[in-house]
């Protein structure tokens, strides 16, 4: 059977399991909607967080981003793993002690001002917009491949999905369904991981694969022959890193608090019953994140011996383009591979100096990996159907993110206090489909790669939410003036750093032209330094935050009970 058929029947198959989920477990009440009622088991709740999670930015690109940036791309893996423990110890317990359905309700409560919830709503909807941009591009990489269809087309098709369990499901559909989808996204990424592990070195788990001898009986690791052909073709060593030390700090140092500070994640604590249950439920997901982002160097450093070695051949010379590899043919459909004969002489050849007749999308390396090595057409087709199931499980909790922002912060919190549980919903579900329309907009025209888009929300997190957080729960004094400016400062500059060098001058995002040699995917570090600097300076000359205020903050640091979800 042919990949295509297979494609639809695998994915269509888990499509018709998520969509069923969500009508099993459809929100009939606010309560159901934003928190699931606050019933979830910490098992359940650590799966469907892995799966808010890992999207796909962690399914399809970051192994991508490894393989062509070697060594360096280990700061996303860094980032990423070091956040969630943050996350888990130091402020998921705390903020479900707090009892408040959202991010923004935190921040309105804990700094008493409608102005802090409303500059809290913005950062949350900026930051998820432009997460979620991410997630609808690595929707239409997935279709554009294996249904034939362009990327615009593709986003559509994925926006239409998502939106509907979406909304039909609230938190507690959105939370079942990931359960589901967790099981499917990692049983497609580690099945390929281990086939090809399994050719190329004979090992059954990749991750010892990564560090053995290759399978042909030259004795020689897999790393050392990376590094050869890569030097031997015009990269820099494979296990060699470029970047600047600074710039790596910061990225991982963004990437880290970045995830401390992400709405949707937040939000999946507030599902569980218990104080503990918080802590228990981030310990779980952590493990179940591991499982993939253990394996992600793995798959890079296969694929980047396959790429070498299928499109120069195996003696390096290149390869007459009518003996091409199929899957060079099907990715050149989409547009994500390119090739132009420079020299004429009929052959493709990939390096990274003059003689380079050859583009490849970092974004294809996770989902062409099996087709590289020649797997069965059924684990090309599983792989399809787990990159789906990453980009929309992390769309389905960012676009909750965004609903709840408008709807319960900005509506019930702020301009419409007096409407019911029945109207809040309706604005709830009518934020969500606006919300689609501008993130398909952004994936169908994203500003990067996946992995890069992502790496800006995290950097917007990093700069507006983390800090305010923290000092809410471990620095009672804080005040509201303080907090508000922090979050301004913070969200403008990384902002404006961001879209200066991405969008207005992108010719000039060169390490000499940034700011201390600090690029836009680390810049979100710098950004929650002025955040707190600005924060702290303001309260010099402001008050305090009110004695009652200050026993609040004592009670969240100090938890006892369970601290039932509401919205008064």
């Amino acid at each position: 059977m042919s990949v295509q058929a297979l494609t639809f029947i695998i994915v269509g198959l888990s499509f018709a399991l998520y969509i069923g989920i969500a009508i099993w477990s459809r929100a009939g009440s606010t309560n159901d909607f934003y928190v699931a009622a606050g019933g979830v088991h910490p098992v359940a709740n650590g799966m469907a967080t892995a799966a808010d999670w890992m999207s796909a930015a962690s399914f399809i690109s970051m192994a991508g981003l490894i393989a062509f940036m070697g060594y360096d791309g280990t700061v996303y893996l860094m980032g990423w793993t070091g956040g969630f423990v943050l996350l888990a110890l130091c402020l998921a317990p705390y903020l479900r002690k707090f009892g408040k359905f959202t991010v923004p309700d935190f921040i309105g409560d804990r700094y008493y001002s409608q102005t802090a919830r409303t500059v809290a709503v913005l950062c949350a909807i900026i930051v998820s917009f432009v997460y979620i941009a991410g997630q609808m591009r690595g929707v239409g990489v997935v279709f554009s491949r294996f249904l034939e269809v362009d990327i615009a087309t593709g986003v559509v098709i994925g926006m239409a999905i998502v939106f509907f369990y979406t909304l039909l499901g609230g938190m507690k559909g959105i939370t079942y369904t990931q359960v589901a989808q967790y099981c499917v996204l990692v049983f497609a990424y580690t099945v390929p991981a281990v086939f090809v592990s399994m050719q190329m070195t004979g090992q059954f788990l990749p991750q010892l694969g990564l560090g053995s001898t290759v399978a042909d009986g030259s004795g020689e690791y897999l790393l050392e022959r990376l590094d050869g052909l890569s030097v031997e073709l015009g990269f820099h060593q494979y296990t060699e890193g470029l970047r600047d030390r600074l710039d790596v700090i910061a990225i991982t140092l963004a990437l880290m608090v970045g995830t401390a500070g992400l709405p949707h994640v937040i939000i999946r604590f507030f599902t569980v019953p218990k104080v503990r249950d918080a802590r228990r439920s981030a310990g779980w997901a952590l493990l179940f994140i591991a499982v993939v982002y253990t394996t992600a160097p793995a798959i890079a450093a296969f694929s980047k011996v396959n790429i070498f070695e299928t499109l120069n051949g195996p003696e390096l010379q290149g390869v007459p383009v009518e003996e091409a590899p199929s899957w060079v043919r099907s990715w050149e459909r989409t547009g994500l591979i390119e090739w132009e004969d420079h020299n004429e002489d009929g052959r493709l050849f990939f390096s990274n100096d003059e003689r380079n007749e050859m583009h490849v999308d970092r974004d294809i390396i996770v989902l062409a990996s099996p087709e590289m090595a020649g797997l069965p057409n059924w684990v090309i087709a599983l792989l399809a159907a787990g990159g789906v199931a990453a980009a929309l499980s992390t769309s389905a909790g960012l676009l909750l993110v965004i609903s709840s922002a408008v709807s319960h912060d900005l509506l019930k919190r702020n301009l419409m206090p007096g409407i019911t549980d029945r109207r809040e919903l309706l604005y709830a579900r009518i934020a969500a489909g606006a919300a689609v329309g501008i993130a398909g907009y952004f994936g169908i025209n994203p500003p990067g790669f996946v992995a890069e888009v992502v790496a800006f929300a995290f950097g917007l997190a990093a700069a507006s939410f983390f800090p305010a957080i923290l000092m809410g729960i471990f620095y009672k004094r804080m005040n509201s003036a303080g907090a508000v400016s922090g979050m301004l400062a913070g969200i403008v500059f990384t902002l404006s750093y961001i879209v200066y060098f991405k969008f207005i001058n992108p010719d000039a995002s060169t390490p000499d032209n940034w700011l201390l040699g600090i690029s836009p995917e680390g810049i979100g570090t710098v950004g929650m330094l002025l955040n707190f600097a600005v924060a702290l300076t303001v309260l010099r000359f402001t008050p305090d935050a009110p004695p009652e205020v200050q026993q609040m903050v004592e009670s969240i640091r100090y938890p006892r009970g369970a601290g039932a979800a509401s919205d008064h």
